[in-house]
């Protein structure tokens, strides 16, 4: 797993001067120049499809108006990427604007590396908390501030061969998933499914892998209706016995005849995309991969087995990089720019992520868009990382879960010493300070 953003306080001051030339670029461009749209900076991640998309976006963004012309800076995705937009937010010459997951703002805001939007500007562009699902804009606070607004939610799905799961007599009138309401029926389901399938019911990859491991158990976890808090200075606060009723019921899909018993992301992505299986645990942006596979799939929410709707999720957000000295103009700027790319973020859905902008998905159009409309109602049940500083997309945090559980995966691991040892390792990062808090505002 890539390592998570880990700095020290000096580690930050010093590398903002290792970086105040790039952040220097991205803060002092001329407000305006007579006769020319103001030049707006903004960094993002977002690679391959999904750049491509982003890329269309802000053209999009950039043609409707002559106010503004964006230029955006893609940087790497992971660590490398959120250690250069703290130094930037450190040095407060950062980019007028910049993309984040929603699970990383926590351990950001405190320090002082994010600006809190201004919640009476974004209303009068049409965008507040009655445009948006209520956990996906409640994730975006912290502290009573808002930081961080989202473009998308992108959750971890259920897709299905529409072939085979006909087959196998498991679609409903509609040629949707007959529902199913416990742990033990959609097993049934799945051993059905196989018996149609060429290999298993259920491809899921995890081998390897902790975000994947986490993705799951965090949607079986939380259908229970339990929640995990990780306060500052510890300990952590989650139900043992939910958590190792959740894997063990994981351990229980892998078992040669449902899901191949070791199968990593990859093996799992090929084995659906071949039709081999007829189902796939996966996030949303493997939308494109199945689409150019050719395949006949549909996809919906991951189905509710525990009493409590839920699904693990992150939303690419954006936030505004802490400016010592922000250029009024240009801020008006950047909350139109935010306003704008919102309001036109339908073909966002197309990468396969839930557009956040509730106008989007509410629209006549979106509900043509297949399998896209079959899994929106995801974004009111979204269950993102319980928030900390260490944890979120790209962080340690799902590594180091993956490290205590897989061995249970693979069989023959006892599930609660497996949870007892998660327990440790986050208690360990629990007792340690925010390295991106530069006030140190606790002490273990």
């Amino acid at each position: 797993m890539t390592p998570p953003f880990q700095l020290t306080r000096r580690q930050l001051l010093a590398g903002a001067a290792t970086f105040a030339g790039a952040a220097a670029l991205a803060g002092c461009t001329p407000a305006s120049t007579i006769g020319a749209p103001t030049t707006l900076q903004f960094w993002h991640l977002l690679s391959g499809g999904d750049g491509v998309t982003m890329s269309g976006l802000i053209d999009e963004a950039n043609a409707s108006q002559s106010d503004y012309a964006v230029r955006p800076t893609v940087l790497a995705w992971g660590s490398p990427y959120y250690t250069k937009l703290a130094m930037a937010g450190t040095g407060g010459r950062a980019p007028d604007v910049a993309i984040m997951h929603a699970t990383r703002v926590e351990g950001y805001a405190p320090g002082g590396l994010l600006d809190p939007w201004d919640l009476d500007r974004l209303a009068q562009l049409g965008v507040d908390e009655t445009t948006f699902p209520a956990p996906i804009w409640e994730k975006g606070i912290t502290g009573g501030e808002l930081y961080s607004v989202a473009l998308d939610a992108h959750p971890f799905i259920l897709m299905f061969n529409t072939d085979i799961c006909d087959a196998a007599g498991v679609l409903s009138s509609d040629g949707g998933l007959a529902p199913v309401d416990s742990p033990e029926a959609f097993l049934e389901m799945l051993r059905a499914i196989a018996g149609s399938a060429e290999s298993h019911g259920l491809s899921y990859g995890y081998l390897g892998d902790g975000a994947q491991m986490w993705r799951l158990f965090y949607t079986l976890y939380a259908q229970h209706g339990a929640t995990m808090s990780l306060p500052e200075g510890g300990p952590a606060d989650f139900d043992d016995d939910i958590a190792v009723e959740s894997l063990t019921f994981m351990q229980s899909l892998l078992d040669g005849e449902i899901a191949a018993p070791q199968n990593d992301y990859a093996s799992a992505i090929a084995e659906f995309a071949t039709g081999r299986s007829g189902m796939l645990l996966t996030g949303v942006w493997e939308l494109r991969t199945m689409q150019e596979a050719g395949i006949p799939f549909d996809a919906a929410m991951i189905p509710t087995l525990y009493g409590t709707p839920a699904v693990y999720a992150d939303s690419h957000s954006f936030v505004l990089p802490h400016q010592n000295n922000p250029d009024p103009a240009r801020r008006e700027l950047t909350y139109q720019f935010v306003a704008d790319l919102l309001k036109g973020s339908f073909d966002w859905a197309g990468a396969g992520h839930i557009p956040a902008y509730l106008p989007i998905t509410q629209s006549p159009e979106y509900d043509d868009l297949v399998p896209q409309a079959h899994y929106a109602e995801a974004a009111e049940y979204v269950t993102y990382d319980p928030p900390a500083w260490f944890t979120g997309s790209g962080s340690n945090f799902q590594g180091d879960f993956g490290q205590s559980v897989q061995n249970v995966l693979l069989g023959g691991a006892d599930p609660a010493a497996a949870i007892a040892t998660f327990r440790e390792r986050v208690n360990e990062q629990l007792s340690k300070p925010n390295p991106a808090d530069p006030e140190g505002t606790w002490q273990s």
